[in-house]
């Protein structure tokens, strides 16, 4: 025979396993409610030079507890892929220049925040392609002064620059301390380029630009580099010999 209960019995019976149930399931709401509210990276933004594509964000806040994660993809594809060496880090930049070297995509990142208890949403940056959107650093210039005049000899910055335009040009430019300045361009794939018919004693400045014609982009001056021409080495006359 089945014991009776009371009504508090009969009460306390039902309302056990629906507050189980309530408070199990409570710290589960707490940590996606805490999730939500975890704000992410801002302002992202791919910031290559030379073609090291580097990609930065503003954090959420100041707490030096955050990580960051960071992911890729080419324009068009659907998956997402980890960039080696960017999980879990602290700071707000992370070199992606081994997974966006193809100069002929265009690429995708994103970046999120992460605590010990919740993580952010995503943060998208601009699209991004290496060739349009990087900047060329000044050519390295070198200068090697004779008599005759100047020998100018450029070289890209970095060799991944040559690798990706097989066609750069460079403008040389001549400036004289009475401010006069001219310009010369050098035909492309040229290595050096001789300037003559220089004053002997006077000093002169030089600096070298990068032109890209295809993108119509051009870098920087390099800083000025200064020579003295030298005056020529007086001519040796032999003594005459008068023949008795």
């Amino acid at each position: 025979m089945a014991a009776c209960l009371s009504p508090v019995h009969r009460f306390q019976t039902i309302m056990s396993p629906l507050l189980v149930m309530v408070l199990g399931n409570l710290p589960v709401c707490l940590t996606a409610q805490a999730a939500v509210f975890l704000a992410s990276p801002a302002d992202l933004k791919f910031d290559s030079v030379d073609y090291k594509n580097v990609l930065h964000w503003t954090p959420p806040s100041s707490d030096h507890t955050l990580r960051f994660y960071v992911q890729w993809k080419i324009y068009g594809e659907r998956l997402w892929l980890d960039v080696p060496g960017c999980q879990g880090i602290h700071g707000n930049h992370c070199d992606l220049s081994g997974v966006t070297s193809d100069p002929r995509e265009w690429y995708y990142a994103r970046a999120q925040a992460s605590t010990h208890a919740s993580r952010s949403a995503w943060t998208l940056s601009p699209r991004f392609n290496p060739r349009w959107d990087t900047k060329i650093s000044p050519p390295v210039l070198r200068l090697n002064v004779t008599e005759r005049g100047i020998v100018v000899r450029v070289r890209p910055p970095r060799p991944l620059v040559l690798k990706n335009h097989k066609r750069l040009c460079h403008k040389i430019y001549l400036m004289q301390a009475n401010g006069e300045e001219d310009a010369y361009e050098m035909a492309c794939c040229s290595k050096q380029l001789a300037l003559d018919a220089l004053s002997p004693g006077t000093r002169y400045c030089l600096q070298a630009q990068t032109l890209m014609l295809p993108q119509a982009k051009s870098s920087r001056r390099s800083a000025p580099k200064c020579v003295t021409m030298p005056h020529p080495k007086p001519t040796q006359v032999s003594p005459a010999i008068n023949h008795v």
